[in-house]
């Protein structure tokens, strides 16, 4: 299977503890314009998807009080599941990754490049929101290595 152009838009809502926390990591640091919005809960336009943060419960998710929900091993690393992101061009993953660096991002993995001379070489990071969702960045010099086995 290739890498599709004409992706359909996901939905996908998760769970934080407070959601202005919220509304400064996914609107400033990460960039994401919001959408509609109310005292609990915010859209975000994630490149075309909708991700939406809702304050749920007191303190901080399971993932963030526990670590993350569990792990699984992949290039050496425990990769932290769940977990979601962005698939980026390489030039706007590098970007990203020295925006977080420069502003003190405690990485759960460092930026480095997984499966380097295999199929699906790929740039990745994975870092924690402010509730403790894990995230995933990646980027793949050519994208129809995307699902490359």
């Amino acid at each position: 299977m290739t890498a599709q152009t004409d992706l359909v838009p996901f939905h996908l809502a998760i769970p934080v503890d407070d959601i202005e926390a919220a509304r400064k990591f996914y609107g400033g640091v990460l960039g994401f314009a919001e959408g509609r919005s109310d005292t609990k809960w915010i859209d975000w336009n994630f490149r075309g998807h909708q991700v939406v943060t809702h304050q749920v419960g007191a303190g901080k998710p399971a993932a963030a009080r526990d670590g993350v929900a569990g792990t699984n091993p992949v290039d050496g690393h425990d990769v932290p599941v769940p977990h979601f992101g962005l698939v980026l061009p390489v030039e706007e993953f590098k970007v990203l990754a020295d925006t977080l660096t420069s502003i003190g991002t405690e990485f759960v993995i460092e930026p480095y490049v997984r499966f380097e001379g295999e199929p699906g070489e790929q740039w990745t990071m994975f870092f924690l929101d402010p509730a403790g969702n894990a995230l995933e960045f990646k980027a793949f010099a050519d994208l129809e290595q995307l699902f490359a086995v």
